[in-house]
């Protein structure tokens, strides 16, 4: 705030004149006055004490005699101890409301020339989108529009996993047992048809492991190989994946598939070509749902090879070395890392290998100053080794990369297993949500008015606003549980008790549309719930900074909450149209529309969509 900045140059100043001490503004700490105290600022004297040599008492109240004889804007001030609390006219609010009103982009940053890349999305070829990627996806679309108003150039990006093991599974068990389904045949989207087969695969995986237990071989296996007082059932249930890479019959499949794809054989990659473009064109139509769009897409398939080049650069460079057993590794002890393998003993590359090559095309191609992975917090280690050989391989862009590392979600009933096909399927929990928005108002029967597709649009924004909402208000390293029923409630912390919100404000504006707003300067005695709605204003380009520094959209969804309170607070107790004193019915309706114009701002950098009806 505007302000705040020239209290602290007073403060600055009064410290000198009073004590001959130098203080900085950073050194200068101003709160809100707590609702239990008078004042609208506080200004906090501990820090001054040294300096001053004085008791931040009295300092306090020195300082609130200069500052009231020097600063026309103090009206009076308090002090409890070492605080100094100071009311200000109510022109300084008047005036703030003035800038929020009519200074173009007052809440955004000025543009920079710092690119910055966001990763976000990646998900796999061989299942549909799940609650999971649901909070990926929403944390990196609203960290990049938080950039973005922060006054970054913003570029995002994903890369999609559509090779390996994992895909061959889905591949043959089309090939088995789809007898030529498509998802056009079937009337399923492509990324449900094909994630079908992968839970198929490991359906008959688990049949065909169940049928080899009772072998000779399984108990040969079990008697060498079990622990002391290891149960057949204990054994059993850690050994699948032991079982599938040694005794499959479909694992040997899957493998052999995988081979041919690596070999290039024209019938396997047809497939994969095919399966992949089904699932990539349902993958798609989700991120249209969400609202959401990435600026490139990388392919795994294109890039695993990448990063090969440069770990032979540094192996002869000195920046890696190679083992006894010919694995290309580096030594991160620098950083607590240990020791990091970057290519295996045969040649061939990890996923590290790929990262610190896909990191260099991406610097390449879009020239980023920084950039940002928004990946699960179990790739902690991962990233902060990739991060660290970047540096040592001297990077441009290596000390500035973030790894946005958010906590599991899960929903009230508990966590997703996709190979079990039990995940909670994104589109699936979009279409609940939609169809729960819809009950809920055809009960309350307010746009029934309206035509059959505009009511349909106000509840999917409600239904996507609220699903949104619930899952950034929560800070993304914290693990959570998303709530369908509590998170579309009108009470609370909720998307749609917002958007109510600004549907009030967008709906004052037919009584105002020809009215005369320069009326509102003969309104100059405030009320508190008026000062306390410009107050929680001028904090938004504030916060906009600080969410961008922190990469936590939670922070915007708190302040789009707080100030869709104060202003649920203003409105019950302060009347607009029926205002009596001049210019109050003005003044009321232009505060109200900067609150409106906040809400829908705040909530656009979230990804939400504000309806003017609900």
């Amino acid at each position: 705030m505007k302000y705040e900045k020239q209290l602290k140059e007073n403060t600055v100043k009064a410290i000198k004149d009073l004590y001959d001490a130098e203080v900085s503004e950073n050194q200068v700490t101003i709160n809100d006055t707590p609702s239990n105290f008078d004042g609208d600022f506080t200004i906090v004297t501990f820090p001054f004490a040294k300096a001053a040599r004085k008791a931040p008492m009295q300092i306090a109240e020195e300082l609130g005699q200069y500052l009231t004889e020097k600063m026309d804007s103090v009206r009076s001030f308090n002090v409890v101890k070492g605080f100094l609390n100071l009311t200000v006219q109510d022109q300084v609010w008047t005036s703030s409301l003035q800038d929020i009103l009519y200074k173009e982009n007052y809440e955004h940053g000025s543009p920079l020339a710092e690119k910055v890349m966001v990763e976000f999305a990646s998900p796999n070829t061989n299942k549909p989108l799940h609650l999971g990627h649901v909070r990926n996806i929403l944390l990196g679309w609203s960290i990049s529009k938080i950039l973005k108003a922060a006054g970054k150039r913003v570029t995002t990006t994903q890369i999609v996993n559509d090779r390996g093991i994992a895909i061959t599974k889905s591949m043959l068990a089309w090939k088995k047992y789809g007898n030529g389904a498509t998802p056009e045949s079937t009337g399923k989207k492509g990324d449900h048809f094909v994630g079908d087969y992968y839970v198929l695969f490991a359906q008959k995986l688990a049949e065909e492991y169940a049928n080899w237990i009772d072998t000779d071989a399984a108990e040969k296996e079990y008697k060498a190989r079990k622990k002391a007082d290891q149960s057949k059932q204990d054994f059993f249930k850690a050994y699948k994946d032991t079982y599938f890479n040694k005794y499959s019959a479909l694992g040997a499949e899957a493998r052999e598939m995988l081979q041919k794809w690596e070999k290039h054989d024209p019938e396997t990659l047809e497939l994969w070509r095919t399966m992949n473009s089904w699932v990539l064109a349902g993958f798609e139509t989700t991120f249209e749902t969400l609202g959401i769009s990435i600026d490139k897409t990388y392919l795994e398939s294109d890039t695993y090879l990448l990063g090969k080049d440069i770990v032979q650069d540094g192996l002869q460079k000195g920046v890696f070395y190679k083992n006894d057993d010919g694995s290309i590794a580096v030594d991160l002890e620098d950083k607590n890392l240990g020791e990091k393998i970057v290519m295996r003993s045969d040649g061939t590359s990890l996923y590290v290998t790929q990262d610190i090559g896909l990191a260099r095309q991406r610097h390449q191609e879009f020239g980023m100053d920084s950039m940002v992975y928004v990946v699960g917090n179990e790739q902690i280690y991962h990233f902060d080794a990739l991060f660290a050989i970047l540096e040592k391989l001297q990077e441009p862009y290596a000390k500035k990369l973030y790894h946005l590392a958010y906590g599991m979600v899960n929903l009230t009933t508990g966590k997703m297993k996709s190979r079990e096909g039990t995940v909670v399927d994104a589109d699936d929990l979009m279409a609940d949500m939609v169809t729960t928005a819809t009950k809920e108002s055809l009960e309350r029967n307010e746009i029934t008015d309206l035509s059959p597709d505009k009511q349909a649009e106000i509840r999917k924004n409600i239904a996507l606003g609220a699903l949104k909402y619930f899952i950034l208000k929560v800070n993304p390293k914290k693990r959570m549980v998303f709530d369908p029923a509590e998170s579309i409630e009108l009470q609370g912390q909720t998307g749609p008790y917002i958007q109510y919100a600004y549907v009030r404000t967008a709906g004052l504006k037919k009584y105002f549309a020809e009215a005369d707003t320069s009326r509102a300067a003969l309104y100059t005695t405030l009320e508190k719930e008026e000062k306390d709605l410009i107050k929680w204003l001028t904090k938004y380009p504030a916060l906009i900074q600080e969410a961008a520094k922190e990469y936590d959209p939670s922070i915007i969804a708190a302040f789009a909450y707080n100030l869709a309170k104060a202003f649920s607070k203003f409105w019950h107790e302060r009347s607009i149209l029926k205002a009596e004193e001049p210019g109050a019915k003005e003044f009321r309706f232009l505060l109200s529309q900067a609150v409106g114009d906040t809400l829908k701002d705040a909530m656009d950098l979230l990804g939400i969509k504000m309806p003017t009806r609900m």
